[in-house]
């Protein structure tokens, strides 16, 4: 079988609750380097399931935290 990293990433997190989905962000936000792939995966979907509020204020939310 022959599965790329979104892929994978999807399986993994695929008929987790709220609670779990939610654990799963939070246990890789400030981890190893390995998790940034997955939390990659996980941005995109929202990014593409949401409108154009959303995006501006996950843009401008970035923008207020990125360092000067």
């Amino acid at each position: 079988m022959n599965i790329n990293l979104r892929q994978a990433i999807v399986q993994r997190v695929q008929g987790k609750s709220t609670e779990e989905l939610t654990e799963v962000i939070q246990d890789s936000v400030g981890g190893t380097d390995q998790a940034l792939p997955g939390l990659g995966v996980l941005f995109e979907i929202i990014w593409e399931n949401t409108d154009d509020a959303i995006h501006s204020t996950l843009v401008q939310t970035l923008k207020d935290h990125l360092p000067h």
